[in-house]
């Protein structure tokens, strides 16, 4: 499991000109499924984000979770994540797992959020999406379980 975390003031997800999740101070998490994925790798993945202190406090030290600045999250299937570019110019994605496993991870791991606490929205899974996004920091990490 992959996942890129973006810390942000506001993100939302549009699918066919429709929002279909917006949240405000937060995490977009864009969450990449491997064939190996189990529920338990998308539990402790969720445990940790949910308790990762990369929010400012008021001495502008990243000192707070998403859980302490009450903030929310929004999960977004990016199976790009495991995009190999090693060879060619086109990338290849049969590390990532096909829909059937990851559909339901990525739900899962929304759900592991929202257990901890966390206002979780999603994004449409296999839809094509316009996500934006209103990064704060910018402050973007990489996670892999």
């Amino acid at each position: 499991m992959r996942l890129v975390l973006q810390r942000v003031r506001r993100a939302r997800v549009l699918v066919e000109g429709e929002v279909i999740a917006e949240i405000g101070a937060g995490l977009l998490i864009l969450l990449g499924i491997a064939p190996n994925d189990t529920e338990e790798t998308a539990r402790s993945l969720a445990q940790k984000v949910s308790l990762l202190r990369i929010f400012e406090d008021a001495q502008e030290k990243t000192n707070l979770s998403i859980q302490d600045i009450k903030g929310e999250a929004l999960v977004v299937s990016q199976f790009t994540l495991y995009a190999d570019v090693r060879k060619g110019r086109r990338p290849s994605f049969t590390e990532a797992a096909p829909p059937a496993i990851a559909a339901p991870l990525v739900e899962r791991f929304a759900e592991f959020l929202r257990q901890q606490g966390i206002p979780t929205q999603s994004g449409r899974f296999g839809a094509h999406m316009l996500v934006e996004i209103y990064n704060d920091g910018p402050f973007t990490l990489w996670l892999e379980g």
